[in-house]
């Protein structure tokens, strides 16, 4: 047939479908749920709360006063970070034990439970069930966080790795997006509707669970953590389509002989080990600074900005999904680019830009009331922030474990990773309104420093690991680590030897 393809390019387009059906796979029931249960908890905010309200009238026959509505919706609140870092602490064992891709499929039953706790709440006149549906779905999206770049940055080929492990952004972003969708009024944001919203966090694990399971398993984990060579080389067979997989394989003996005899490591372990030091305080500062770097923060501050510019109430919502837009235009933009501009490149450029909006933002605030048009600048600021954070920090600090741990030590680098993350998200949404009361419209000055100091660590201190096979990767980083080593030893030697010579 004439639409056939040449029988040379016949393996490159099976390399293409299964490497796109893994990504797809991964990612609908991995970063994808941790976007989409950040937003959709927004829109039905009232209607919980109305609901906790009446639900402890008929329990108690006294209504709950204004603080204690807060601090219930507080707990809900807060319910889904606590679970996210319980996900983080168990991705690690999970991956270890069961794979990459069997731990993303079992992970599905923590957001279907969620769901049905949420779903049936109503009937049940129970608000604590909302709380626990909160938390088995951020102990999915814990999981699937850790796991998912893991998996796809040990299934990609070395010169499609950033792109291929940068699409866990694309789906968080995605994923706000249609949060944000789904919660219009018009679709499923109306009163009546906020169980069945809650609950539709369980559509995008039946998805996966359809899809995943034609998905090969990470060749690397089945070569060096299983040591099944032939299960390897089929996973291979799948992934690129082709039986020449030689230089690849060798890449992989390499790596297996030079973890060979060593076991997975905990997280514990990484802090005394001297080979992982950098690898371990880059991620320590990076991970830090996602959540610390006040992006999330923008999104909270949107619709006070947008009331100022005087954007009808009802119409704000439409503008916050411009906010969630923004995010993900950037984050499909890196994807295309981070292979040839750099890892190091785009986090420099994202975190020296946001200090640069920030720096703005501050002062539009500080001048709103005196110049009619300084809240457009606020707004054109918020937008300028979350673009120039999907630039770069949004993606790339997801998928740095998966490039600068071996092994042996990437399970417990992103339980460190996914930890700090979920431990930071939750104490900025405790600790950012006291943060405006107390500095007011200067409110994002520690988000600057933030700021300049990640982008100032990055420049001094991460190296380039753009087209560079996890081994050479490692060796970049021994030099920094046993130089330290070596130093330690030099002067512990010249102290001796002052010691002898008294």
């Amino acid at each position: 047939m004439a639409g056939d393809a040449p029988p040379e390019d016949r393996p490159r387009q099976i390399q293409g479908k299964v490497l796109v059906l893994t990504v797809c796979a991964a990612g609908i029931g991995g970063t994808f749920q941790y976007g989409y249960n950040l937003t959709i908890i927004n829109a039905p905010t009232s209607f919980i709360q109305a609901f906790i309200n009446e639900t402890w009238l008929e329990r108690t026959g006294l209504p709950l006063e204004g603080s204690r509505i807060t601090l219930m919706w507080s707990f809900v609140v807060s319910a889904f970070p606590l679970g996210g870092l319980a996900g983080a602490l168990l991705a690690g064992p999970m991956a270890i034990k069961l794979g990459r891709k069997k731990s993303l499929l079992l992970n599905n039953i923590f957001v279907i439970l969620a769901a049905l706790l949420v779903g049936f709440s109503r009937i049940a006149r129970s608000f604590e069930m909302i709380m626990l549906s909160r938390f088995f779905a951020g102990i999915n999206a814990g999981v699937g966080m850790n796991i998912q770049p893991m998996y796809l940055g040990e299934s990609a080929p070395k010169e499609f790795r950033g792109a291929v492990t940068l699409t866990s952004a694309s789906f968080t972003a995605l994923g706000l997006v249609l949060g944000q969708v789904v919660g219009l009024r018009e679709i499923l944001g109306a009163e009546e509707n906020w169980p069945l919203l809650l609950a539709s966090n369980a559509v995008p694990g039946l998805i996966q669970l359809l899809l995943l399971p034609w998905a090969p398993e990470s060749p690397r984990y089945l070569l060096i953590d299983r040591g099944d060579k032939e299960s390897c080389i089929c996973a291979l067979q799948k992934l690129r389509g082709s039986s020449d997989l030689s230089s690849e394989m060798k890449e992989m003996l390499a790596e297996q002989a030079a973890v060979q005899g060593e076991t997975a490591k905990g997280p514990w372990e990484l802090f005394g080990n001297p080979a992982v030091r950098w690898q371990l305080i880059t991620i320590l500062v990076l991970s830090s600074a996602m959540q610390l770097c006040g992006n999330d923060s923008m999104y909270s501050y949107a619709s006070y900005v947008f009331q100022e510019a005087g954007i009808p109430y009802d119409n704000i919502q439409y503008y916050i999904i411009g906010t969630g837009s923004c995010e993900l235009i950037t984050a499909m933009t890196c994807n295309l680019i981070i292979d040839h501009a750099g890892r190091r490149m785009l986090m420099i450029g994202g975190y020296s830009l946001m200090a640069v909006w920030a720096v703005v933002f501050m002062v539009a605030l500080s001048l709103q009331d005196r110049f009619s048009w300084m809240p457009y600048l606020s707004m054109a600021c918020i937008f300028a922030y979350i673009l120039s954070f999907g630039i770069g920090p949004a993606g790339v600090t997801g998928m740095l474990p998966t490039e600068i741990f071996d092994q042996m030590t990437r399970p417990a680098g992103y339980v460190i990773c996914g930890s700090l993350l979920w431990t930071n998200l939750f104490l900025m949404g405790m600790v950012f309104p006291f943060i405006v009361e107390g500095l007011g419209h200067f409110c994002y000055l520690p988000f600057f420093t933030v700021c300049v100091c990640t982008a100032l660590y990055v420049s001094f201190f991460l190296p380039e690991t753009r087209g560079k096979s996890l081994l050479e990767i490692s060796a970049e980083f021994n030099k920094r680590n046993f130089k330290i080593q070596s130093c330690e030893n030099s002067w512990t030697n010249l102290e001796d030897t002052k010691s002898t010579m008294l």
